[in-house]
């Protein structure tokens, strides 16, 4: 009697470790794909970033905050570029406050009643701008030339039209 009860036992701990043998097998399976499926979607996502910098750079490209020779040009007249770039900005956008229905560089007037505005600009170097102006439903580019004339009381900006696209929207 005393031989069986330990020969159940023996039988019944071979089952425990036969069990928690196939348990950890398993479970160390689904670890292992796991750890598998977060690094391939990890090589994803690092080629993602790869990419998505690699446009960044490109974009860069044409930035006056990116391009030394403008910035150089800049700083050699004294002026500071952190300070600069929200003047040019600030000015250009201002005149977007204006009397009448014409806008001072928009060559084209509204065909819907509202205003034409300039919404983003992009300063390219130290002579040139790209700007997108919209009324709200049509829309165009424009390259601007900007000049800056240094006189005792402050700096005075002066824009000019170079060239401009003009999209209309069909009805």
């Amino acid at each position: 009697m005393k031989n069986r009860i330990f020969m159940y036992l023996f039988i019944f701990a071979v089952l425990i470790i036969i069990f928690q043998f196939v348990n950890s097998k398993n479970i160390l399976d689904d670890y292992e794909k796991r750890l598998n499926k977060m690094d391939e979607t990890e090589l994803v996502y690092k080629d993602s970033l790869r990419v998505a910098d690699e446009k960044n750079f490109d974009l860069m490209h044409f930035q006056l905050e990116f391009n030394d020779e403008a910035m150089t040009f800049f700083e050699n007249q004294g002026y500071s570029i952190s300070e600069l770039v929200p003047f040019i900005k600030d000015e250009l956008l201002s005149l977007n406050v204006f009397e009448g229905d014409d806008h001072p560089l928009v060559p084209y007037a509204s065909m819907t009643g509202n205003k034409m505005m300039i919404n983003e600009i992009r300063l390219l170097n130290s002579k040139w701008i790209i700007a997108n102006f919209s009324d709200g439903k049509n829309w165009g580019e424009m390259l601007l030339g900007y000049t800056i004339e240094r006189t005792d009381e402050k700096d005075e900006l002066k824009f000019n039209l170079i060239d401009y696209v003009y999209y209309r929207t069909r009805n």
